[in-house]
C-alpha cells in the first residue's frame, strides 16, 4: 500500500469516528392548554407547524423558541402580555398559556382627505371599520380594512388613492390600543369615450350594452358587467372592454374594446338518442352577423324516424341586445308516428317578441303565427286546416349548472288562440303549463318533481290539428310506455285501438336519486297521469327504478319501469342524455 494511500484512508476513518451521530428531525407534537378560541388555536399551529428538533423531546433552546413563537401568534389578536410555559411529561410536550388582559382599543382616529370625503358612498364604507372603542384589538380586521379599502377605492375610480397614514400605537402597561387611519383619496375618475380597436361594425349596438356613459363615476361593478353583456350577445369569439387610466384626459378615462368577431357562418352538427324517438341528427347553421344593426339567421334541421323538421329563423335585437328581441321565423315540421296514429305535415310562418328583465331568470313573449297542417289523425280523413294564432307565454328558468344540476327551477305558462272570423279555419284557445323542481339536500339526497297540464276549448274538435291536440307517455312523462302512447282512443275495422288526442293533459312525477359513486346515482320515480277528454277516465301509472350516468356532456338516465292503464300492463326499458330543465 503507498504512502498517499494509507494517509487518505487514516483520514477518512478519523473523520467517521468522530462525526456527530445524525438523528432525523422530529415534528412537534404537542398538547395545548388555556386557549379555547379556534381562532387563536389555529393561528398558534400554523406558527408551531415549522418547529422540528433532534431527540425525543425538545431542548431547552427549542423551548425558548417555543414559547416565543407562541407569544408571537397570540399578539394579532391582542395579548401581548400572555405568560407560556412549556413542560415535559412523559416525553409528552405540554404548552400552558395563561392569556391575561389583551389591549383594548381606546381611540380610533379616522379621516379622508380629497374628493372621496364627499362621496356619501366612500364615506360609508371607510366609517365601517368593524374596530370601535372598548374593542379588543384584532389585528387581523384592521389588516382586512385597510387592504378592502385599498381596493374598494380603485374599483371606484379613486385610482390615486394612498394612507397617508396608518398606525397601531401599542400601550402595553396600560393594555391600551390607538388606531389611526387617514386615507388620501385623491379625485375620483369618470368613464370617459369608448374606443373600438380594429372592426368597428359593432359600434352600433355597443351603446346599447354600456351601463354607463361618459361622464359617470367610474366603477369596476359597471365594467364587469359591460364586459358579460358583450360576451353574451353571440358575436364576438372574445369581447374585452378596459380601462386605460394612463390615458385620462383629466379625470375622464377613455374605455378601449377589443373584438374578437366569431366566423360569418357557423355549422354545427349534434346527434344523440332516447328511448322515445331513437337516434336522432340536429343540424345548425348560423350566420350571427347578418348587417351593422346585429341582425342574425339560424337554420336548423332535425331528423329522427317519427319527426323531421326544418326551420329558418331571422333574429332582430331591441334596445337591450341579449334580453329584448322580435324574430319572424318559418317552419316545416313532418310526424309520421305509428305509436299515436299521427301523420301531420305542417308549414308554418310566425313573428316573436321576446323579452327580459337583465339577470332575471323571467322571460316573456308575444306571438302570431300563421299554420297549415295537413293530417290523418287515427282512422279520421286527411283534413287541411289554416289557423291564425296570436299567444303569449311567460316562463322562468334558474338552475345551478347547465348540465348536471343540483338545484333548479323551470316554469312556463303559455297560450294561443284562433278565430274562424279572423282568418282561421276553427275557433279554439289552448292553454299549457309545465313545472319542474330540482333539490338536493346536503348534496346527497336528490329529488325531482315534474308536472304539466293543458286543455284545448273548442266546439269542433275533431279538426283540431293533430300538434295541437294531447298525447303523453315516454321518458319525460310516463315510463312504463311508448313515446305519446297514451290518449283517447276509437276501435278500428280491425278490432284495434287507434288514438284519436285528448282535449285536457295531466301528468305528475317524482324521483328520488342517490350517489352511489362519483358517477352513478340510484335511482326510484314514480308517474301519473292522462291525455283525455273525460277526466273522469282512470289514470295511467309508471313507476320503476334506475340509474343515472353522470358524464362530461352531462347526464345518461336509464329506468325500467312498470306501466300500468285500463288496457294494458307493460314493462319498458327508458334511457334519456342531458339535463333535466
Amino acid at each position: 500500500m503507498s504512502l498517499r494511500t494509507l494517509i487518505i484512508a487514516l483520514s477518512l476513518l478519523i473523520v467517521t469516528a468522530t462525526a456527530p451521530v445524525l438523528q432525523a428531525a422530529t415534528t412537534l407534537d404537542y398538547e395545548l392548554t388555556g386557549v379555547e378560541k379556534s381562532e387563536l388555536k389555529k393561528n398558534i399551529g400554523l406558527y408551531l407547524a415549522n418547529i422540528s428538533f433532534s431527540g425525543t423531546v425538545p431542548d431547552e433552546a427549542t423551548q425558548e423558541r417555543i414559547i416565543k413563537t407562541v407569544n408571537t401568534a397570540l399578539q394579532p389578536f391582542g395579548y401581548y402580555n400572555a405568560d407560556v410555559a412549556v413542560s415535559i411529561e412523559n416525553e409528552d410536550v405540554i404548552i400552558n398559556v395563561v392569556l391575561g388582559d389583551p389591549l383594548i382599543v381606546a381611540n380610533v382616529n379616522r379621516e379622508i382627505i380629497g374628493e372621496g370625503r364627499d362621496d356619501p358612498a366612500f364615506r360609508e364604507r371607510f366609517n365601517a371599520l368593524a374596530i370601535k372603542k372598548g374593542d379588543v384589538l384584532h389585528q387581523p380586521t384592521y389588516e382586512k380594512f385597510k387592504s378592502d379599502m385599498f381596493n374598494y377605492a380603485l374599483s371606484n375610480g379613486y385610482f390615486d388613492f394612498y394612507w397617508q397614514a396608518t398606525r397601531l400605537d401599542l400601550v402595553r402597561e396600560e393594555n391600551e390600543a390607538n388606531v389611526l387611519l387617514i386615507a388620501q383619496s385623491g379625485r375620483q375618475y369618470a368613464f370617459g369615450e369608448v374606443r373600438l380597436v380594429g372592426d368597428d361594425r359593432a359600434k352600433a349596438i355597443i351603446g346599447r350594452l354600456q351601463p354607463f356613459k361618459s361622464g359617470d363615476p367610474y366603477s369596476a361593478a359597471k365594467l364587469t358587467t359591460f364586459n358579460r353583456r358583450l360576451n353574451e350577445t353571440g358575436y364576438f369569439q372574445r369581447a374585452i372592454a378596459r380601462p386605460l387610466v394612463s390615458q385620462a384626459d383629466g379625470v375622464n378615462v377613455p374605455i378601449e374594446i377589443t373584438l374578437s368577431h366569431l366566423p360569418r357562418d357557423i355549422f354545427n352538427v349534434g346527434g344523440g338518442a332516447s328511448s322515445d324517438t331513437g337516434p336522432r341528427v340536429r343540424g345548425r347553421w348560423e350566420r350571427p352577423w347578418v348587417n351593422s344593426r346585429g341582425h342574425s339567421i339560424t337554420g336548423e334541421v332535425y331528423i329522427s324516424k317519427p319527426e323531421q323538421a326544418a326551420s329558418l329563423d331571422y333574429r332582430i335585437p331591441l334596445e337591450d341586445v341579449n334580453n329584448d328581441y322580435a324574430s319572424i321565423k318559418t317552419s316545416y315540421e313532418f310526424e309520421d308516428n305509428t305509436t299515436s296514429d299521427t301523420k301531420s305535415e305542417k308549414l308554418s310562418i310566425s313573428g316573436h317578441r321576446f323579452w327580459k328583465e337583465a339577470d332575471s331568470p323571467w322571460q316573456r313573449s308575444i306571438s302570431l303565427s300563421y299554420e297549415r297542417e295537413m293530417f290523418t289523425q287515427g282512422i279520421s280523413d286527411p283534413q287541411t286546416i289554416s289557423l291564425l294564432m296570436p299567444g303569449y307565454s311567460i316562463g322562468y328558468s334558474e338552475s345551478d349548472n347547465a348540465l348536471s344540476i343540483n338545484q333548479g327551477k323551470f316554469f312556463v305558462v303559455a297560450m294561443q288562440g284562433a278565430h274562424e272570423n279572423a282568418g282561421s279555419d276553427i275557433s279554439l284557445l289552448k292553454m299549457t303549463a309545465k313545472a319542474k323542481y330540482i333539490a338536493t339536500l346536503n348534496n346527497t339526497h336528490r329529488l325531482f318533481l315534474r308536472a304539466e297540464a293543458g286543455a284545448i276549448e273548442t266546439e269542433d274538435f275533431d279538426r283540431v290539428p293533430s300538434s295541437l291536440r294531447f298525447f303523453t307517455g315516454g321518458d319525460q312523462s310516463i315510463r312504463g310506455f311508448s313515446y305519446q302512447e297514451i290518449a283517447p282512443s276509437v276501435l278500428n275495422d280491425e278490432g284495434q285501438r287507434v288514438l284519436t288526442g285528448g282535449k285536457y293533459l295531466a301528468t305528475a312525477s317524482a324521483e328520488y336519486a342517490y350517489p352511489v359513486t362519483d358517477s352513478w346515482r340510484a335511482a326510484v320515480f314514480a308517474d301519473v297521469g292522462t291525455a283525455t277528454n273525460d277526466f273522469s277516465d282512470p289514470l295511467t301509472t309508471g313507476y320503476g327504478i334506475g340509474a343515472h350516468w353522470l358524464t362530461l356532456i352531462g347526464p345518461v338516465r336509464f329506468y325500467i319501469a312498470r306501466g300500468h292503464s285500463e288496457f294494458e300492463n307493460t314493462w319498458r326499458f327508458h334511457f334519456t342524455l342531458g339535463p333535466e330543465l
